[in-house]
């Protein structure tokens, strides 16, 4: 089928639930996607930072391979070596603590909310999170979501969300009450627009949460995996999470989610209080211990602190010759940058001439290239956008 063939394909079967670009994507290798008209084109936002080690890694296609031809599913009354074995290497590189493995951050999250519940007390049913936040879709889930665009026409939300702003200490100390079963929060904000949580907020966090015996929720589905230099970000700071979630990058492009905590806190989500059909079946499993392979073997994480940092000097560099950029922002390969205006026609702009970002808030660009991103091509991405900044200005 050609372009338009399988995009009435999709008008006529596919509910339209999604603003699409008018492009049908093929085939997606490392740093590019091709479309089905034969255009190239460099993703600096690839799979919507999903594909974190770049699209069709040969690491993660081939224990694809590997392991369709042996087991693709099996249902969780049994054990399967995949699972066991993402989980030991996660709980290696996070706080030791135990996973449950889902098939989405949403998904994550719902645990994480659940089991919060589930280890505290009877009366603690309230959850703190803060504006501009973004914790999925699901109706706990986008209660959770610090964004009133996002709970138009599912008004009343599920009761119990308390929000304050982000980074604000003392609106977090005015919203504890005995109620609150934990805080949950995202180290840098993503759909918000790359807020990065300062060390002394997330401090305060842990603090308020140990006084008043919650729990601290750290949602690491767009910062976790080795996006900002870290294996999770929280590793940037002194401070330790209770519980954790995960997804996006973890499968390379495949669909996996994952919620852990420590062991005490884990102990609670016994049978019967929380299950998933799919979640850590062996095929994503498989993919998922690929691509911590691939981050190690090939240095991903010392290649998002460089590269990161090379991307935020070249975008400094173009705030000086754009008065549209009023300044950058971001954690290793996790960049935004602020513009004094709308950013959704320069994102389209760019696609255009062959670069893929994103435009988040209105006014954000985001910059989250894969970790086996080269100089060469974030010039390349460089060049592309100050093209289309200086024609924007004519």
């Amino acid at each position: 089928m050609n372009t338009q063939e399988t995009i009435d394909l999709f008008n006529k079967y596919v509910i339209a639930n999604y603003g699409r670009l008018d492009r049908v994507i093929v085939k997606g290798e490392g740093c590019y996607l091709y479309d089905a008209d034969g255009n190239k084109i460099l993703d600096m936002f690839p799979g919507w930072a999903v594909s974190g080690i770049g699209h069709c890694h040969p690491k993660v296609v081939e224990a694809l391979r590997k392991q369709a031809g042996e087991l693709i599913h099996i249902d969780n009354t049994f054990y399967s070596e995949p699972q066991g074995e993402l989980a030991k290497l996660l709980s290696e590189r996070s706080f030791g603590g135990k996973y449950f493995f889902c098939n989405s951050g949403a998904e994550a999250n719902e645990a994480a909310l659940k089991l919060a519940r589930l280890y505290t007390s009877s009366e603690k049913y309230k959850f703190i999170t803060a504006e501009g936040s973004f914790h999925g879709r699901t109706f706990a889930t986008v209660a959770a979501t610090a964004q009133p665009k996002y709970h138009e026409g599912f008004l009343p939300l599920l009761p119990g969300f308390v929000y304050v702003p982000f980074n604000d200490i003392s609106a977090l100390e005015a919203a504890f009450t005995d109620e609150v079963a934990a805080v949950m929060v995202e180290p840098i904000q993503g759909e918000g627009g790359i807020n990065v949580a300062t060390d002394e907020y997330l401090e305060a966090i842990r603090e308020l949460c140990d006084k008043n015996g919650a729990l601290m929720i750290l949602d690491e589905v767009q910062t976790g995996v080795g996006r900002t230099g870290k294996w999770f970000a929280y590793q940037h700071t002194d401070v330790v999470p209770d519980i954790m979630t995960l997804a996006k990058a973890l499968g390379g492009g495949v669909a996996i989610g994952a919620m852990t905590a420590k062991e005490e806190i884990a102990a609670a989500l016994v049978p019967g209080k929380h299950a998933s059909t799919f979640g850590g079946n062996a095929l994503a499993c498989a993919a998922a211990v690929a691509v911590i392979e691939a981050i190690e073997e090939d240095n991903l994480l010392e290649n998002a602190v460089e590269l990161g940092e090379y991307t935020k000097e070249k975008l400094e560099q173009l705030k000086e010759k754009h008065y549209i950029i009023d300044h950058v922002r971001g954690v290793g390969l996790m960049i935004g940058v602020q513009l004094t205006s709308s950013g959704s026609e320069i994102v389209d702009k760019c696609l255009d001439k062959g670069l893929r970002i994103n435009c988040t808030g209105g006014s954000v660009l985001r910059f989250m290239p894969p970790m086996i991103v080269t100089k060469e091509k974030i010039d390349q991405a460089i060049e592309i956008l100050d093209s289309v900044l200086t024609e924007n200005t004519k």
